[in-house]
């Protein structure tokens, strides 16, 4: 990966930590890694453990971000998750899956963030 596109990501990883905490998702772990795969956050609401892909790109013109979290992709979150779980020994907690995309545009353009809650189950597609 070229290294603009490693700050772009870590831009838009802020920007969608930042986003997240402001609408009360408490963040506890950010770039979980693990011999499955790679969860870009993982937070806390209430009750619900949230697990969270953040796509970042600097325009529209390939499409809306999140729609980057293809099926493929999804699977590998999935089992990142269920490592993460068994790893720490979560007693039985809700979980979601959310996608956070990000769009930053080139210059000092405010991000665009679109948070979509529930994004994919564990088991199957995108709700999108």
């Amino acid at each position: 990966m070229s290294e603009k596109r490693q700050v772009l990501g870590r831009e838009g990883e802020a920007a969608a930590r930042a986003y997240l905490e402001r609408r009360g998702v408490r963040i506890l772990i950010q770039n979980f890694r693990c011999t499955a795969g790679e969860i870009d956050l993982i937070g806390r609401t209430r009750d619900t453990l949230v697990f969270i892909e953040v796509k970042t790109r600097s325009s529209d013109a390939y499409g809306p971000p999140h729609l980057a979290v293809h099926i493929k992709k999804q699977r590998q979150i999935v089992r990142a998750a269920q490592w993460f779980l068994a790893e720490q020994r979560v007693p039985e907690v809700p979980c979601r899956f959310d996608v956070v995309a990000v769009t930053l545009p080139p210059g000092d353009g405010r991000p665009t963030v679109d948070w979509v809650q529930n994004a994919f189950p564990a088991e199957g597609e995108a709700v999108w």
